[in-house]
């Protein structure tokens, strides 16, 4: 499994363009969200899993890190291992890399 800090995303979306997939709640997605990501609350993955199976990267997003690292433990169980998990979800983004993000 791939980890990556907000500023080691940030670098690497300058020359690749994986999916990136927000896993959060849509009140949160509401306050604040990576620009071009993709709302699909972690509830419903499980009724996504083809979807994972499409060819490419899945930059799996959260509010800290810890609901995406569940996301991608549940599609690593199910053969699924394109993914990337944001270290410290969408509140290191925030205050590392887009200043003008609201944060909760």
């Amino acid at each position: 499994m791939q980890r990556y800090s907000a500023e080691q995303l940030a670098t690497y979306l300058k020359t690749h363009r994986p999916q990136l997939i927000d896993v959060r709640e849509p009140w949160e997605f509401e306050i604040c969200h990576i620009m071009g990501s993709e709302l699909i609350p972690m509830g419903q993955i499980p009724t996504q899993l083809e979807r994972f199976l499409q060819p490419g990267e899945y930059v799996i997003i959260c509010h800290h890190g810890i609901r995406s690292m569940q996301v991608i433990n549940f599609l690593h169980h199910h053969h699924i291992q394109n993914t990337i998990n944001l270290d410290g979800g969408v509140d290191a983004w925030a205050r590392e890399i887009d200043y003008n993000m609201s944060v909760y």
